[in-house]
């Protein structure tokens, strides 16, 4: 068994998630969130912010560490555990462009229950759950923040 580490982020802007269709040579292969392998020297945070821009082209900043998912799959040789740490982000603007050598045929901002049915993964959806919340927390504070500053004397 061959143990594996990727980091990836789940990005948000003006609510709605950055997701990732992958079609390998014709084939249906789902949607998923930006992800890639720790390359040496990099922290997890830097592989993060590399993978998001380089399969999607976004520009994004972590606003936290959310949690990891794990899992096991068969890989060319052996089984493979891999464990991947997100990070939730926030994006600048919409621009987003499918990276196409790593057979992404298209990206795009999704609203949260559509993301969560467009993911293929159930692990995916959970992390994206747990973001979407963080999101939604730090939104009802800048709003409480806003209103306690404009009422109070």
């Amino acid at each position: 068994m061959i143990d594996a580490v990727s980091c990836g982020g789940v990005v948000i802007f003006r609510g709605k998630v950055l997701l990732l269709y992958k079609n390998q040579n014709g084939r249906y292969m789902g949607w998923v969130m930006p992800k890639g392998t720790v390359e040496p020297g990099e922290t997890f945070k830097e592989t993060a912010l590399r993978e998001v821009k380089e399969e999607t082209n976004a520009d994004a900043r972590i606003i936290k560490y959310i949690g990891k998912t794990q899992y096991t799959f068969r890989g060319a040789e052996d089984i493979i555990n891999k464990t991947v740490h997100w990070y939730f982000m926030t994006a600048f603007s919409y621009h987003c462009k499918p990276q196409a050598e790593e057979f992404f045929a298209d990206a795009g901002y999704y609203k949260q229950h559509e993301a969560y049915y467009l993911l293929k993964f159930h692990d995916e959806k959970q992390i994206m759950h747990r973001a979407y919340m963080e999101y939604l927390d730090m939104k009802n504070k800048e709003t409480s923040t806003r209103y306690f500053k404009r009422n109070v004397y």
